[in-house]
């Protein structure tokens, strides 16, 4: 649901450059004086600018502008400082806030693009400030640095006229936080509209030799995650040179992916609210129109919104064939990372025409009620909620399951642009602390499944310390497993039946490949 509202075709921040379809309209209802509306031009990357030299639009002291704040960009700087000052998820915070202010389709959607829009490009968009601000960053006011951002994303990546965009920030920041800083928002902003976005990337990487700080700056991300990614996309077998693509994919605005639970829901409805089928993985579809909660079967929870990657992963292990060992019997499953429960949900409607169990871990108490949430539209006596460390769970039950999933806990490096807040939040010391962890659940789980079945270790993220060195370090020290092929098993129950997500025995997805999250995935067979 956080994309919801979001123009498919929106920028998102640098490496995606076409800006929102969001509305002008937002700066034609509250700038303009006699005649403006006819007195504009284009100038080469299409962005309209007032005609003539002298920029009146950026003379205009701040007294002079509008003195509200538009809701649409309210909304937006609500969700960057709920982010900032409280830790919250832009997912999360934007469709409330924008029910809160009870914006229309298109205001929706260009508050949507501005929020993400402004978080992916932090980065850059810092960088851009600091050239233009007489003092270190951090010694702005949170909430008026969160005001620039916003000002800088309409100045430099959103079709937004730029004298709409200074007078519309500066307004804001008069409404929500005084007159004062709206006079140094108002000066710093001028100085952005000095150059493009590419003008004032080509100015930040000048002089530059190091590839990984050049492509930090031109696609914002942190430098320590370039370096990881170029990793990554080595350790699985694909060329380092697809890098820039891959950080581009990070930026751009994904379209929402839906699933219809198998037996509950049909995909009917929500294709005839102008959804398309999806290219990948069966039952489920694509969709950029607008509030997904308001979509038949979305309230019900038998039409969910989930990445296909995800998707893929689930249906992979249900899927496969566990052979004579397990011939007869009525499966146990277990999900062992079950919050909040998308995965579980979709594996649960999976199992229940062949009378499957499954049991839903989650340590979290609010989470495991997320889970029991999703899993309500199916039969209670087909699935129980376990509140507990999955750690325990495999001495206290061992080679109890058929089929386990382990959806491990991880820096979420795969889905960045669906959470771009992430790429500032997260660490490489995050990697090393939660190293321990995944390697304790995949243990337990490997304890927990039956002889012949299955553990599908899946993490949402493509890093080699959060994929292969986990699964070779926990069957270094074992016997008695062997891998299956991932890939051929996602192939399998793909749309087409050719992902070419295999490497080895391994199967990783990518963004810009795939149109997915970097979903890992392993797939573990303990012998009978």
């Amino acid at each position: 649901m956080s994309e919801a509202g979001s123009n498919s075709r929106g920028a998102g921040g640098p490496g995606g450059r076409g800006g929102s379809g969001g509305s002008d309209g937002q700066g034609a209802r509250g700038v303009g004086g006699k005649g403006q509306g006819g007195n504009r031009r284009r100038n080469e990357q299409g962005r309209e600018r007032n005609r003539g030299g002298d920029r009146q639009f950026s003379q205009a002291a701040p007294s002079q502008r509008t003195r509200r704040a538009d809701p649409a960009r309210l909304v937006a700087f609500e969700v960057l400082r709920a982010v900032a000052a409280e830790d919250a998820y832009a997912n999360l915070v934007l469709p409330a806030s924008i029910r809160k202010h009870r914006l229309d389709r298109r205001d929706a959607g260009f508050a949507t693009e501005l929020t993400y829009g402004a978080l992916r490009g932090q980065g850059t968009y810092d960088a851009v400030l600091a050239r233009c601000v007489d003092r270190p960053l951090d010694q702005l006011d949170p909430a008026v640095l969160d005001a620039l951002r916003i000002g800088v994303h309409q100045l430099l990546a959103m079709r937004v006229p730029a004298h709409a965009a200074l007078d519309q920030t500066v307004g804001l920041v008069r409404a929500v936080i005084g007159a004062g800083p709206s006079s140094l928002v108002n000066a710093v902003l001028r100085k952005v509209t000095a150059r493009d976005l590419d003008g004032w990337v080509s100015e930040l990487v000048a002089g530059l030799t190091d590839a990984t700080a050049i492509a930090a700056l031109t696609y914002s991300h942190p430098e320590w995650i370039v370096r990881a990614m170029r990793q990554s996309l080595v350790a699985h077998g694909r060329d380092v040179a697809e890098i820039d693509a891959l950080l581009a994919a990070d930026n751009s605005a994904p379209v929402v992916h839906l699933v219809a639970l198998p037996g509950l829901a049909s995909l009917e409805g929500v294709l005839e609210e102008g959804a398309e089928p999806g290219r990948l993985a069966p039952g489920s579809a694509y969709y950029s129109g607008g509030d997904v909660s308001r979509l038949p079967g979305v309230s019900t929870g038998t039409i969910r919104v989930q990445d296909s990657g995800s998707q893929l992963v689930a249906r992979a292990l249900a899927a496969l064939d566990l052979g004579d060992a397990r011939t007869g019997t009525t499966e146990r499953w277990l999900d062992l990372c079950a919050g909040p429960g998308g995965k579980t949900a979709l594996l649960a409607a999976i199992g229940q025409d062949t009378g499957v169990h499954l049991t839903a871990n989650e340590p979290v108490p609010h989470r495991a009620q997320l889970v029991r949430q999703a899993l309500r539209p199916l039969p209670e006596d087909s699935w129980t909620v376990r509140v507990g460390d999955g750690r325990d769970l495999g001495r206290e039950q061992p080679d109890r399951y058929d089929r386990v999933l382990v959806d491990a806990p991880c820096t979420g490096l795969g889905a960045l642009r669906r959470r771009p807040e992430s790429r500032w939040r997260r660490q490489p010391a995050d990697l090393v602390s939660l190293a321990p962890l995944q390697r304790e659940l995949l243990a337990s789980a490997l304890d927990a499944v039956a002889p012949g079945g299955v553990v599908a270790y899946v993490t949402c993220s493509p890093h080699h310390a959060e994929t292969e060195a986990v699964v070779d370090d926990c069957l270094r020290k074992r016997s008695g497993f062997e891998r299956l092929d991932a890939g051929a098993a996602l192939d399998a129950v793909s749309i087409g039946g050719a992902l070419g997500a295999g490497h080895g025995t391994s199967a990783q997805l990518w963004p810009h490949v795939h149109g997915t999250d970097a979903m890992y995935l392993a797939l573990i067979r303990k012998t009978p």
